[in-house]
């Protein structure tokens, strides 16, 4: 008895451990079991057509879009010279405030701004115009505005709607818009059918020049038939645009066009004092959406405004009025894209700015928001915009 007392500790002591080591593994059991939203919602998806399309697709994506940065090698770079950035850039009919700010706002980051008067398509500044006017790139997550829209003119949901993406997990566009899901988009892009999302697109303007005899303009492209579906199909062309090339202009004549309530102007960029002083608005085609433009603003100004919004690095230097966006962020043969498109609802009224960065890892849609921030930040600080009261500013986000 005594020699049993005297390993009486150690023997307390091993049961604890043991009894440790078995909660531990059946924590780590249950959370296998059970997991995220997301896990729950792919596990429901597991065993239909749909959710082999899916994982398939998602698994070759990872394979061409590695998840961590450190993972992907990318040949372009993140920064430039300024003047390599602009030489040969046509500026005597722009805005020279929004330009000093759009320059400021690159701040030698590898990339272009372009920013304009949605009431008229005109481009108040374009810098860095070989990338601005180039063939574009796959327009990553902002692929989703166009998708959004025609979703909602084809009455398939509202700002709203709960769809329910597998088990019990559901979200609205507002947070879908916002959080960027990309889901989300897949189930909208597969219930539209390619037929349905291409017709959109292109009345959206995507496939065709966005600008009015702007010498050196390239056509971004538009496919005439889906991604393959071991590669995704059209869920994957709605979520991410993958085989879409989308260029700035033509993303910013769908904002603008978003900013008026549907009017799809022809962007043009004045070369002389004298164009500007006779410019005349030239209206491409009058699209119906003005009805449910209220239903996208919520899920771009959540997007900005949301604490997990996409957009909210904005916020770190820029909140004196409402601003409605969208990112976009992902790599293609070793190259990264950061989309960011927007537009500030000024009292004197509204301004799109796109920018996108093309080059290395640091690049990406948060990136651009963060820069968008500074060059709307650049114009307040210059009178661009009247002083307005935090009253206003709260008016106008209701």
């Amino acid at each position: 008895m005594e020699r049993i007392a005297k390993r009486l500790p150690v023997l307390l002591l091993w049961l604890v451990c043991c009894w440790g080591a078995q909660a531990r593994t059946s924590t780590v059991r249950h959370k296998h079991r059970h997991g995220s939203a997301a896990t729950v919602h792919r596990r429901a998806l597991r065993g239909s057509a749909a959710g082999r399309q899916t994982e398939l697709a998602r698994v070759r994506y990872r394979r061409r879009h590695p998840t961590h940065l450190y993972a992907q090698r990318f040949i372009g770079s993140n920064f430039a010279d300024i003047q390599t950035l602009t030489a040969g850039d046509v500026t005597a009919g722009e805005d020279p405030v929004a330009r000093a700010a759009a320059i400021q706002a690159l701040d030698g980051m590898n990339g272009t701004v372009v920013a304009i008067n949605p009431m008229n398509g005109r481009i108040l500044t374009m810098v860095n115009q070989k990338l601005a006017l180039s063939a574009g790139a796959e327009p990553c997550s902002t692929i989703k505005l166009a998708v959004a829209l025609a979703a909602l003119k084809e009455g398939l949901v509202e700002a709203d709607t709960p769809v329910n993406l597998g088990g019990n997990y559901s979200v609205d566009l507002t947070h879908a818009l916002a959080r960027s899901i990309n889901l989300y988009f897949e189930v909208l892009g597969r219930t539209m059918g390619f037929e349905r999302v291409k017709h959109y697109a292109n009345e959206f303007g995507l496939g065709e020049l966005a600008g009015y005899n702007i010498p050196g303009e390239h056509l971004g492209v538009y496919p005439d038939v889906a991604l393959p579906a071991v590669d995704g199909g059209v869920g994957r062309m709605c979520s991410f645009g993958e085989s879409i090339s989308m260029t700035p202009l033509q993303l910013g004549a769908l904002v603008s066009a978003i900013a008026n309530g549907g009017t799809l102007y022809y962007l043009q960029h004045p070369a002389s004092r004298q164009e500007v002083e006779n410019f005349q608005p030239k209206v491409k085609r009058v699209l119906d959406i003005q009805k449910v433009i209220p239903q996208i603003l919520p899920g771009m100004a959540g997007a900005v405004d949301f604490t997990h919004g996409t957009a909210r690095s904005l916020r770190k230097s820029f909140v004196q009025f409402p601003v409605f966006g969208k990112t976009g962020t992902c790599s293609d043969d070793g190259m990264r894209f950061g989309w960011f498109v927007s537009y500030g609802q000024a009292p004197s009224g509204p301004v799109v700015t796109v920018i996108f960065l093309k080059g290395g890892g640091l690049l990406s849609g948060p990136k651009a928001a963060e820069m968008t921030g500074v060059f709307y930040r650049a114009l307040y600080e210059h009178n661009v915009f009247p002083q307005t009261s935090t009253e206003t500013v709260a008016d106008a986000r209701r």
